[in-house]
Order: C-alpha cells, then sequence, then structure tokens
C-alpha cells in the first residue's frame, strides 16, 4: 500500500493519494487544482491515478477534480449522490457504502454529513481496510466533517438550517465515528488554521481513540448541548466561501497548464493598472512595500496564506496586476491565487520595483511603526488591531480598536482621516494589507512590523 500526504499550508488543506503498488493503480481524495504534486507523486510510487473522490463540494479552495482527471485520462471523478447534491460535470455518482478496490485495499464511502458549506448534504468519507480483514477498517478519510480536535462547522447555510445542520453533524460524529474502534486513524482534509473548523489541532493525523478521549466536539452526547457548542465555536466565515462552492458544483475550468502571465515592462504594466478592469496587487515583504510601492497596488506578501487573503478581499471579476520580490517567483505565486479560483492575471512587472524605479514613475510610501515608537506616542495614533476575533480576545493593546480586516472596508468610515492610524496583526502581514487598504481611501496610515509579537516581546501591557 501506498499513502501520500498532500498538505496545502496557507488554506491548511490536507488531500491524499492512496493505492497500491503491486496493483498499480491509486486514488487522490480532495485533490487542490495546482494538480502537477499529484501526478509527480504516481510516478514517483509507480502508480497509475485511476480514481479521483471528492468527500464534498468544497468551499474553502477550488478544487482540482475536473483538472487532475483531465491531464490524467485513466482517471474518472467520483462524487457523492447523496443529499440530492447535483454537479455541472461528469462524473460517477456515488452512495452511502459502495466499496472500490485497489489491490488489497478497500475504501467504503460512508455519509457523513452535518458540515455542509452550500445547498446539499452531500458529504462522505471514505473508510480504508485491508480486503482481507474487512470489516475492521485501520483508517477513516473523515474529509470536512471530523477534525484533530475539532468538527466540522455546521453554520454555513445560514441560521435557519444550522440547527438541522448541527443534528446531522451529531448524528455523524455519535453515532457513525465514536462507533469506530479507537485504534482507527483518522485522515482530515484540513489541519491547524482552516477556517473549516474551530480551533483544529496541530496534528495532521490522530486516531478515534484520541479523539473520543480529548476532541471537544465528542464530549457533549447531550444534543442540545452539542448544538449550542457547535453553533458558537464557528469561526467567521470568509466571504469567499460561497462562490467557491458554486464554482466547483458547477465545475471549474479546466486550464491544462498553470495561467499564463504575460511580463510587462513598467509603461505598459503602468497603462493596465489605470485601465478599471485591474488591480496592482504587490507579493513583497511588507517593509520593501513600505519602502516603496505602486501608488493604489495593495500589499498581499507571497506565502501561504495569499490565498485566503486573497479570496477574502480580492474582486474576482478583476484582473490581477503582479509585483513580484523576483520574476523567477510568478509561477510559485500564481499557485496561490489559483487555489481561490483566481485565473484572470492582466501581467506581472518585468524587472519589479527596481525597473519601475529607473524609469521614474511615481512612488507611494507606507511609514514603518516600531512598537517601542508606538508605546512612546501611543495617545497620537488611532490604534487598529486587524487579527480574528478570538485573537482580540486573548489580549490586545491597549485603547486599541478591533477592525477584523475582512470589515475593514466596510467600517473604516469609524476612524477619522485627521488622526494617523497605526495598524497591527500577529505579525505584521496582515497589518500590512491592512495599512494598503486604507491608503486608498485617504487615511495617513502606518504599519507595525513585528505586530503584537513583538509587543508582547517587548513586555508592554496587555488589556483583555
Amino acid at each position: 500500500m501506498i499513502l501520500e500526504t498532500v498538505q496545502t499550508e496557507g488554506i491548511a488543506a490536507l488531500s491524499y493519494l492512496i493505492g497500491d503498488d503491486s496493483k498499480g493503480t491509486a486514488a487522490v481524495i480532495d485533490p487542490r487544482p495546482d494538480v502537477e504534486i499529484y501526478i509527480a507523486l504516481a510516478r514517483q510510487r509507480k502508480v497509475s491515478i485511476t480514481h479521483v473522490f471528492e468527500t464534498h463540494i468544497h468551499a474553502d479552495l477550488m478544487s482540482g477534480a475536473r483538472e487532475l482527471a483531465a491531464r490524467v485520462r485513466e482517471a474518472r471523478i467520483f462524487l457523492s449522490s447523496e443529499g440530492g447534491a447535483k454537479y455541472g460535470f461528469d462524473h460517477q455518482p456515488i452512495k452511502n457504502g459502495d466499496t472500490f478496490e485497489f489491490g488489497k485495499l478497500v475504501l467504503t464511502a460512508r455519509h457523513t454529513p452535518g458540515h455542509t458549506p452550500g445547498h446539499t448534504p452531500e458529504h462522505l468519507s471514505f473508510e480504508a481496510a485491508e480486503k482481507s480483514r474487512l470489516p475492521r477498517a485501520w483508517g477513516v478519510f473523515t474529509g470536512d466533517s471530523l477534525f484533530v480536535n475539532s468538527a466540522g462547522r455546521p453554520d454555513l447555510m445560514g441560521s435557519d438550517q444550522a440547527e438541522a445542520l448541527a443534528e446531522e453533524l451529531y448524528d455523524t460524529l455519535y453515532s457513525y465515528y465514536l462507533s469506530l474502534e479507537d485504534d482507527v486513524i483518522i485522515y482530515p482534509s484540513h489541519g491547524h488554521g482552516s477556517p473549516c473548523g474551530a480551533s483544529i489541532g496541530d496534528r495532521l493525523t490522530s486516531t478515534i481513540g484520541y479523539e473520543r478521549q480529548f476532541n471537544p466536539f465528542l464530549h457533549h452526547p447531550n444534543k442540545a448541548e452539542f448544538k449550542e457548542f457547535a453553533l458558537s465555536t464557528a469561526p467567521p466565515e470568509p466571504t469567499y466561501y460561497k462562490r467557491m462552492k458554486k464554482i466547483n458544483a458547477k465545475g471549474p475550468e479546466v486550464l491544462g497548464n498553470l495561467p499564463q502571465v504575460a511580463g510587462l515592462p513598467p509603461q505598459a504594466f503602468q497603462a493596465a493598472a489605470k485601465r478599471g478592469d485591474t488591480l496592482v496587487i504587490d507579493t513583497r515583504n511588507m517593509l520593501a512595500f513600505g519602502g516603496g510601492h505602486i501608488p493604489g497596488a495593495i500589499n498581499i506578501g507571497g506565502l501561504p496564506e495569499l490565498s485566503v487573503w486573497a479570496g477574502w478581499l480580492v474582486d474576482p471579476d478583476l484582473s490581477v496586476l503582479l509585483v513580484l520580490e523576483n520574476d523567477q517567483d510568478v509561477e510559485k505565486i500564481v499557485r496561490l491565487f489559483l487555489r481561490t479560483g483566481f485565473t484572470r492575471f492582466a501581467g506581472y512587472l518585468v524587472g519589479g520595483m527596481k525597473a519601475w524605479d529607473n524609469a521614474g514613475l511615481a512612488l507611494a510610501e507606507t511609514d514603518q511603526l516600531t512598537v517601542h515608537e508606538l508605546k512612546q506616542s501611543q495617545d497620537q495614533f488611532q490604534i487598529v488591531d486587524v487579527r480574528s476575533p478570538d485573537e482580540w480576545k486573548k489580549g490586545h493593546i491597549p485603547g486599541a480598536k478591533h477592525i477584523f480586516l475582512p470589515e475593514l472596508d466596510d467600517r473604516a468610515g469609524e476612524l477619522t482621516k485627521s488622526k494617523p492610524v497605526a495598524v497591527y496583526c500577529d505579525s505584521g502581514y496582515r497589518a500590512s494589507l491592512g495599512t494598503s487598504l486604507l491608503e486608498q481611501d485617504g487615511y495617513q496610515v502606518h504599519n507595525v512590523p513585528g505586530s503584537w509579537q513583538a509587543w508582547q516581546k517587548a513586555g508592554y501591557p496587555v488589556a483583555t
């Protein structure tokens, strides 16, 4: 048997290549859209990808099922028909109890609804067993139903259906998962940092026995108490979830390759930026961006979390213009955008900001304010904390105002333009994004590099 875990940082997604090398066949479960990694792993492990499974219609990333099946012509897509799920592309419908053999390995579909970020309770999990030891399972690919230390969120269809979904999730957890043996290994589709569940644990795998003992979602056998707990712990829902759900149900466009991005010299880049259908995104680090950037650009640094923040804050109808740290980074950055559905690129700035500078074109700057400077002149600033509500509750700078980053555009009017603004987050990454958004609205704004981490390490006061 082969089993490879593909971890997609930033969106904290986990997908799997599983199969039997003696038979030469394998399946991929919940592929991401940049599918080259599965093809490379299959080649390395000398297997053919014949099955592509989705545990559910994803809302947190663009599915790679169609892309992978198109690239690997032997592969077929297998999708849940439970709950009346509808799809806009060719696939093989499957239901609870269906089995699939890969040599000595057998995967069995199990209907596990409750986490349903969309219109139908279609969620499936896949039990893994040795053919000679059926029905005894050794593992289960849980999708978004059971996580390490957490469980799927049932609140994404609105309050009118949230209670019903919480009941379904309860039945999934207590009637199905807790009926499994303690040594069954769980392989979830998300890890720590994903908004698909509350406080998902750091480990990528666990066991039913460990979760039975320590997972707080499994400590509320009273259904009413469970519903109250499950609905009260969900993190904020990213705005791109509904868009991703629609794209994945309809079927993402098959690209055949990574989106191509044309290199533009400075004058051509400037002309493209002046069109009404483009947005300049500077992917350099916060200090480079602060030192000098194209007026009107927003700063989403080229780290894995770019996928989430682009999905949450960038209008998908606009074509993206990229400013890169190095021209060689273009494919890496495009992959990050692709994961939350961005396929339209108007170009990248050839030669980066050095070429822009040498062309004598306009520059904007963002002042950087250390935590020591902020502490010494705290009363002179409107201090804005753009972290999540949970982060804010655990501790923040005294006198700060909490505006969660995705709400900044709508709530910027709560700030006055006559007084400087200092923006902080945990490390400065989100703060720099926030300052670039406020700059567009005409605020006199400062980024705080190091942000909350630096404030705490300096031993400055903390409010809770």
